[in-house]
């Protein structure tokens, strides 16, 4: 072998199979990883990797930039944080198939559902599609840093066919049935890597109407699947509140059965209901030992909430005094709660009625904490607000005031929604651990003003394979493994998550004992100017999809060689062997 395009020289590959790190160099070239091992071929670049990690660039397979796809050339935060290959369509949300009637229906319900803004959305998408084929081809006019994988929102499809009454979530007839059936079907013959749906109260519209999707009847989502057996190809993706969890586990095994196609659905642990993830996760190793392809998404941190006055949730949104000033400039505002005679004002009044959610949060002190640099996303319950206020003897409200409107008013509370109900992530580690689970729930390009875990990959190696104190370590290779090759196998996409000769180039350099979370920020890059969590990380030396490096110490390059995949890839490392 002459010369290649790239070399990595010496590093501590961590290849994705879980198996124990070595030192090797990597050479790729075309794209293609092509040796690994003591390389004697040149390379037009060279990485000087000793002493650093040497991965598998991260699978991500949930997020939601189904509009920043199309407008945007770098799919950020996910590729500052190593990912190298996202899947979005997510949750039965997205943009296609769509009529020019109902754009403003799908704008309302991504930004109610994901914490997208309106005004980004009308501005930045160009709507140049109609079918989900359109949609796929309107990407592909846009070059990516990183390859996007979409999958078919069933929320977008029950809209296309039945229009207002498919968003009153009225029952479809059989004729509408079996066009979504068809629809989906086509969808994933043009490259739609699988199908998502939604059956959470959680997930509402912008003006707070349910999502079209949740009340679907069994005959629909069975259809649909029938749909997927069709095709041949793609995968399920699931939320629900598993409310009447026999009925709904038991059509998550049929729709199972009948296509023949793996599912997966999102699996946290709930405040209200602290046990049903041991019951699912029960219900999914029995399902698995019958032999069904069903997987649950997990997080190994709390979802969190950022609490701050730039964002989209604070303590004070329903205190009139807040409210009349909300709509002020970020600085006037701060300039207005330094007032003194504000200030006391303020904290002597009571909620607002008619925000039960928000109401909710403003007294929780015990499970609100100051986020911190490094952020603490597994803070003990002797650092929370209320706990510091018992201590301290003051009010709770008064140290929170306090923190929001230090540093110009750009400080974030953490409030750990889910997996966090005893205050460690213990469970969150039981979770990780079942050999039926997947990593997941990052929602990179979602609920860009409350929540920003798209740092969870970066967070995975830093917390839990070097800097947690309050439990037990996970080893580099179980990481690895789990969020390159373990998710790219979930989705089809057999042809990257190892480093190996024929895989795909897609790599991270990582210095490992650098490698650090920097605390969330908001920026206002969005189209019309709307606000977004961005979050950053130390330590990344260089990010790499197909054999091009996109990011260097952070910084991007410029170069932009991510891809639309469409549908599943085979692995040719499996074929070569054969």
């Amino acid at each position: 072998m002459g010369e290649v395009d790239l070399v990595i020289r010496g590093g501590t590959v961590v290849d994705g199979t879980g198996g124990a790190p070595y030192e090797a160099d990597v050479a790729v070239d075309k794209g293609v990883i092509v040796e690994v091992g003591k390389v004697a071929a040149k390379g037009r670049e060279e990485i000087a990797a000793k002493g650093l990690l040497v991965t598998p660039g991260w699978v991500d397979i949930h997020t939601h930039y189904d509009g920043q796809v199309t407008w945007d050339s770098r799919m950020t935060p996910s590729s500052i944080h190593g990912s190298t290959t996202v899947v979005m369509g997510n949750c039965g949300v997205g943009f296609a198939p769509v009529r020019k009637s109902d754009h403003d229906r799908l704008i309302s319900l991504m930004e109610g559902v994901e914490d997208i803004p309106g005004a980004a959305l009308h501005e930045g998408l160009s709507w140049q599609w109609e079918s989900f084929a359109d949609y796929l081809d309107a990407i592909e006019t846009l070059p990516h840093d990183i390859d996007v994988a979409m999958q078919v929102p069933h929320g977008a499809v029950r809209v296309y066919v039945m229009g207002e009454r498919g968003a009153r979530r009225e029952a479809a007839t059989d004729a509408e049935i079996a066009e979504m059936r068809a629809i989906v079907r086509d969808a994933v013959k043009a490259g739609a890597i699988g199908f998502s749906t939604s059956r959470t109260v959680a997930h509402r519209t912008a003006d707070g109407d349910l999502t079209p999707t949740i009340g679907a009847a069994d005959k629909e989502m069975i259809a649909i699947a029938e749909g997927l057996k069709e095709a041949g190809a793609g995968v399920l993706q699931w939320v629900s509140d598993f409310r009447e969890i026999d009925h709904e586990f038991s059509l998550v095994e049929k729709l199972v059965e009948v296509s023949g196609r793996p599912l997966s659905f999102s699996l946290v642990q709930a405040d209200v209901v602290p046990d049903q993830w041991r019951e699912l996760l029960a219900r999914l190793d029995k399902a698995a030992s019958k032999g069904l392809p069903i997987k649950a998404q997990v997080q190994g941190r709390p979802v969190g909430l950022m609490l701050g006055l730039q964002g989209s949730v604070h303590p004070f949104l329903t205190r009139p005094s807040y409210r009349a000033i909300a709509d002020k400039p970020l600085e006037e505002r701060v300039a207005i709660m330094r007032d003194p005679a504000f200030r006391e004002r303020l904290l002597a009044e009571s909620l607002e009625p008619g925000h039960p959610f928000l109401n909710s949060l403003a007294g929780a002190w015990h499970k609100m904490f100051e986020l911190g640099d490094p952020p603490n996303y597994e803070p003990a319950p002797e650092e929370s607000i209320g706990a510091r206020a018992k201590r301290d003897g003051v009010n709770p409200d008064a140290i929170v005031y306090d923190i929001l409107t230090a540093n110009g008013g750009r400080n974030f509370l953490f409030f750990p929604l889910h997996n966090y109900y005893e205050f460690s992530l213990d469970n969150a580690l039981t979770m990780i651990r079942n050999p039926n689970t997947l990593f997941g729930l990052s929602d990179g390009g979602a609920h860009v003003g409350v929540i920003c875990d798209v740092s969870v990959p970066t967070y995975m190696l830093t917390h839990w394979c070097r800097d947690r104190s309050r439990g037990e370590h996970l080893d580099i290779p179980f990481v690895v493994k789990s969020q390159t090759r373990d998710t790219a196998e979930a989705v089809g996409l057999l042809d990257r998550g190892l480093i190996a000769p024929g895989m795909k180039g897609d790599l991270n350099v990582i210095d490992f004992e650098r490698l650090r979370l920097l605390p969330p920020h908001m920026v206002y890059d969005l189209p019309s100017g709307a606000r977004r969590l961005m979050q950053k990380a130390e330590g990344y030396v260089a990010t790499i999809v197909s054999g091009a490096v996109i990011y260097r110490d952070g910084k991007p390059t410029g170069a932009l060689p991510g891809k639309l995949v469409r549908g599943h890839r085979p692995s040719p490392v499996r074929a070569a062997a054969e």
